[in-house]
């Protein structure tokens, strides 16, 4: 195998990490070597706990890649020598400071954080979408679009190579696994104590019920949705609006798309869905639309309402394509499309992304 290039899975004992195991472990083996590298337990950004709430010691564990137990090394800089590509799955501020000092070894990282995906110098990518970036990377990293952004992009960006995007409107109906393990802890905790109760039928009773203890959501999650995701940025927009807006218009190649947004989150363990209203440059037809879709790689279209047939987290969560639904032309604007769209939040959303795009990157010729 010294012919295949050696891969670094760094975070790889996080919940996206877990994920892009088995998605290695699934898909077709083109690598050597597999590292397995994550941060020191109480180092800032670690990812396991304890259920006590204390660091868990992910260095020294054995996980299971490819049928075969690897043992998870301390991050280093020197655990990057040898290493062709590396994955990276930390959070913002330690992507931020380990994917250079890994690029200044050799290796090409493909980064899922957040910290290098407006850089200029750094490819946003979605390989279904814009393969092409991959190999324009002066820094020697490669960026992966947050969970929200790939659970649409793949559908918006095969009818924008058909039709010519003009102007995106989105609402964002948001898993709560999107803000991590501890998100999905207090939606379980919220539901156990309002499961088989009279709640949800008078003004304040779900809130009180589940106390001031809302984990990372700013209201009760549990029998509610909440009109919020992110941190507070200017004029009222959200952090995670903003990515959207941002993101969509970096891999579609239109820096000049306006975008409307809004993010909410929902009580779903797994899986993120959008309803979008695209206009385009000319007038569409469903059918087009629908032809498009259905032969897009990483689309299933499954649309017939009067069947009962549309996407939702529940049918989605576990699978790897974008799902479509619900597609129709606007009522009042023969140019614009509204559709519905599902993607699970951890695989493509996330682990399969860039799992995706470091075989693209293994693929270039030496």
């Amino acid at each position: 195998m010294s012919d295949r290039p050696t891969l670094a899975v760094v975070g790889a004992t996080g919940a996206v990490g877990t994920v892009l195991l088995r998605i290695l472990s699934q898909r077709a083996d083109i690598w050597g070597d597999i590292r397995l590298l994550a941060l020191p337990a109480g180092s800032p950004g670690s990812h396991s706990r304890t259920a006590g709430g204390e660091p868990e010691r992910a260095v020294g564990r054995t996980l299971t890649v490819r049928g075969e137990e690897v043992e998870v090394a301390a991050l280093a800089e020197d655990a990057f020598d040898g290493v062709d590509i590396a994955l990276f799955d930390l959070p913002d501020e330690a992507a931020a400071h380990w994917a250079p000092l890994a690029a200044a070894r050799g290796a090409v990282v493909v980064d899922n954080s957040g910290a290098f995906r407006a850089d200029p110098e750094v490819p946003l990518v979605v390989p279904e979408v814009n393969p092409h970036a991959v190999r324009r990377r002066p820094r020697g990293i490669v960026s992966s679009p947050h969970c929200t952004t790939l659970s649409m992009i793949v559908a918006l960006g095969a009818l924008h190579a058909e039709f010519g995007l003009r102007e995106l409107v989105l609402s964002s109906y948001q898993a709560v696994s999107g803000a991590g393990d501890e998100g999905v802890e207090t939606l379980r905790r919220q539901l156990s104590l309002v499961a088989g109760t009279e709640l949800g039928t008078s003004p304040g009773d779900v809130r009180r019920a589940v106390g001031d203890d809302t984990g990372p959501f700013p209201e009760p999650v549990a029998l509610n949705v909440v009109p919020w995701a992110g941190s507070l940025c200017e004029e009222g927009w959200s952090s995670e609006e903003m990515k959207l807006r941002d993101e969509s218009r970096k891999v579609l190649g239109l820096p000049r798309l306006p975008v409307a947004v809004t993010c909410v989150r929902v009580p779903v363990v797994t899986t993120h869905s959008l309803t979008v209203h695209a206009r385009f440059e000319d007038e569409v037809t469903v059918g087009r639309a629908r032809e498009i879709l259905a032969t897009a790689p990483g689309v299933v279209l499954y649309d017939n309402p009067a069947a009962g047939e549309f996407p939702t987290p529940a049918d989605v969560v576990g699978t790897d394509p974008t799902w479509v639904g619900r597609v129709r032309r606007a009522l009042d604007d023969p140019t614009a499309l509204e559709f519905f769209v599902c993607g699970d939040n951890l695989r493509k959303g996330a682990a399969l992304n860039i799992a995706q795009i470091g075989e693209l990157v293994a693929a270039e010729a030496p």
